[in-house]
């Protein structure tokens, strides 16, 4: 289909002269005598491209303009004119014109403004489309169901509000990092960096200098200067993913940051500005760790201005439907796969498990099917086994910060022996894992570093040795 181009001018004319130039460059043209029928036949044909004379009667150009910026148009204008100069040309830039073309002017800078304008308006709006597209893959949060209504809600306070801490809860799994980005891309800081911090992967001897910084020579390997993510942070957000992990001596020092606004390097004596608001999230109950001896109290109660839950995938599965189709969407692309829904039956069944990853496992559900099975439609036979047989199923959990006063495991009246329920559990989440230890330890609410603490005080090395061995030979 041809681009179609609106000629706005009171002169005949110069209207014939513009329709023959632009037609024979491959432009379909419509015409408009004055300002009035312009805007008509905007809201009639919706041009590709609006060329406009600024002095005409009735409604000149500079007013088609004003009401065209006010309706927050998007059609790109090209004004013409005998008359103006440079204050003219400014007057049409600042409401929206895209070029400005003082007659007489030669024929083929007609039609290389028209195209560029078309141009630029195709790459603003393609622009606008790859930015949406980041926003629903890392900055939205896919569901509507009621379990989610307090979260949106909040998140739409803190697009306007500048919070500097907000604390997400919410078991492994329930997308606090998706949160944490829509907190960021929608927020008054979304034109600052968004930097994340994986407390879980800090290495403990270098987890100070990750985060403040070091001097050069601050210690034996600190070979040059280097700028911690706090500062890195700086104007955007920081967000610490699984702040619980986080060593109770960086817990002090970052406590100090908190409350000072200001923080040093390792082994430096100048006072840098800490300006980052921070978004911390956690799947402990951190008033627990603080009973615990785990997490300080006083950084506890500092973070915990702004808190959101986020609920687990159990409690909203009216929301699976939608959750499917955004991953089928993205697995698709990804791989070049063409699975176009789930077949009733295994929907059933997915709706039926309750889902101990959350969200997290149900994508990983689907990217193993659509990397093994590659089918038009997920059947009941491509979902893996601990989500189709019930004796593997296992029970919803309810957290017990969820439902004061409740357990979510029962003690027998006979007792038990807890290291024994601990190393099972722990052998249970690395056989369902094949040895995954990552993978094992989101399962148990566990960083990894206390998994390898645990498998090596019960002597399980075996067991991840067998999985993995298993694993090669197939």
């Amino acid at each position: 289909m041809r681009p179609t181009v609106l000629v706005c001018d009171d002169d005949d004319a110069m209207r014939f002269l513009m329709r023959t130039v632009l037609e024979d460059a491959g432009h379909q043209v419509t015409e408009a005598p004055d300002g009035d029928d312009a805007l008509v036949e905007l809201r009639r044909a919706a041009p590709d491209c609006l060329v406009l004379d600024l002095v005409m009667p009735r409604m000149g150009g500079l007013a088609v303009l004003e009401v065209l910026h006010a309706q927050g148009s998007e059609v790109p204008v090209v004004v013409v004119t005998a008359t103006g100069g440079i204050d003219a040309a400014i007057a049409a830039t600042r409401l929206g014109a895209v070029a400005f073309l003082q007659k007489p002017f030669d024929h083929r800078e007609l039609v290389l403004a028209v195209e560029r304008a078309r141009g630029d308006e195709r790459l603003r709006r393609e622009v606008q489309v790859l930015r949406g597209r980041v926003r629903a893959e890392h900055g939205a949060f896919v569901g509507r169901s009621k379990a989610l209504e307090p979260l949106f809600a909040a998140l739409h306070q803190l697009e306007t509000v500048p919070a500097q801490r907000v604390l997400l809860l919410g078991e492994s799994g329930t997308g606090k990092d998706v949160v944490a980005r829509a907190l960021h891309s929608a927020g008054p800081r979304k034109n600052g960096v968004f930097v994340e911090v994986d407390c879980t992967a800090l290495p403990e001897h270098l987890a100070e200098s990750e985060l403040f910084g070091h001097e050069k020579g601050a210690f034996t390997d600190a070979k040059a200067t280097k700028r911690g993510l706090l500062e890195v942070a700086a104007g955007g957000v920081l967000f610490l993913d699984e702040i619980g992990e986080l060593p109770l001596p960086l817990q002090a020092k970052f406590l100090r940051a908190l409350e000072n606004r200001t923080f040093k390097r390792v082994g430096g004596v100048t006072t840098i500005k800490f300006d980052a608001q921070v978004v911390a999230a956690t799947n402990r109950d951190l008033k627990a760790e603080v009973d615990a001896g785990r997490f300080r109290e006083d950084l506890y109660y500092r973070l915990n201005v702004v808190s959101l839950r986020i609920p687990p995938l159990r409690e909203r599965t009216d929301d699976l439907p939608l959750l499917v189709d955004h991953f089928l969407t993205q697995l698709n692309r990804e791989f070049g796969r063409s699975i176009r829904g789930v077949e009733t039956e295994a929907m059933r069944q997915l709706a039926a498990y309750s889902w101990p990853g959350n969200v997290r496992e149900l994508k990983n559900v689907l990217e193993r099917i659509a990397l093994l099975g590659a089918p038009t439609h997920v059947r009941v036979e491509d979902l893996p086994p601990e989500l189709t047989s019930p004796a593997r199923r296992p029970a919803a959990a309810t957290p017990a910060a969820a439902l004061p006063g409740a357990h979510p495991f029962h003690l027998p009246d006979t007792g038990i022996v807890l290291e024994e329920v601990e190393r099972d559990f722990i052998v249970q989440a690395l056989e369902r894992t094949r040895g995954n230890q990552a993978a094992a330890a989101r399962l148990l609410g566990l960083s990894r570093f206390r998994l390898r603490y645990r498998i090596e005080k019960f002597g399980l090395a075996a067991v991840t040795a067998a999985d993995d061995a298993t694993d090669q030979s197939r």
